[in-house]
């Protein structure tokens, strides 16, 4: 038996955003060195592809978008946030938070409720819609390697979920970002980090 059995498995696509991945985003020129280094955006097409063709259930947890001043009477913002409320970071109807072209939705996938911080679970319908369809494993990709796509696999982990990360199909800001996360943070609680390919090797 597969580990990553169709009926039971979806790909998470965290905030796979025109804001990071495509050029006239506002943090585009933040995560252009390590998109490029890896093939972000190649690799989420294929990831994203190759799970469609092998019937695996596609979801998205994307970031709240701010329709101004929406953070501006929190009391402990999340400092990875500043700047949403301080330079217009996903604004409402902007070309920012829109799902960049390659990976966008289709009819019949998942795009649970906006997450308002960093996990795409915490205040959001996600989990209860993977378990409507019987899912119990994640594989999660997307952006920010460091922030939001960490704290989704930590909190499905402690939801219960088998939780595979992929490793060339993110972005950060950083190099040493990248190396801390992909190296040291998520093996200490993922099932799985696994590549794009070898990810799409156990599925196709």
């Amino acid at each position: 038996m597969s580990e990553y059995p169709a009926h039971e498995t979806a790909i998470l696509l965290v905030d796979p955003l025109n804001e990071f991945l495509s050029e006239g985003g506002k943090l585009y020129p933040m995560t252009l060195a390590t998109a490029e280094a890896v093939g972000t955006v190649a690799n989420l097409r294929r990831l994203v592809d190759g799970a469609r063709s092998a019937g695996l259930t596609i979801a998205y947890a994307l970031h709240h978008a701010n329709t101004g001043g929406d953070y501006d009477n929190w009391k402990f913002l999340n400092p990875s946030h500043q700047g949403t409320k301080d330079f217009g970071i996903f604004e409402a109807g902007s070309f920012g938070i829109e799902v960049h072209p390659d990976v966008a939705p289709q009819d019949g996938d998942i795009v649970a409720q906006e997450h308002w911080t960093a996990s795409g679970f915490a205040g959001t319908d996600l989990d209860f819609l993977l378990r409507l369809r019987g899912i119990d494993r994640v594989v999660i990709a997307g952006n920010r390697a460091n922030t939001c796509v960490e704290a989704t696999g930590r909190y499905a982990v402690e939801l219960g979920y088998h939780a595979t990360l992929v490793s060339d199909a993110i972005a950060a800001f950083s190099q040493e970002e990248m190396d801390a996360t992909v190296k040291t943070n998520w093996p200490a609680f993922a099932h799985a980090v696994l590549t794009t390919d070898a990810f799409l090797g156990l599925v196709g």
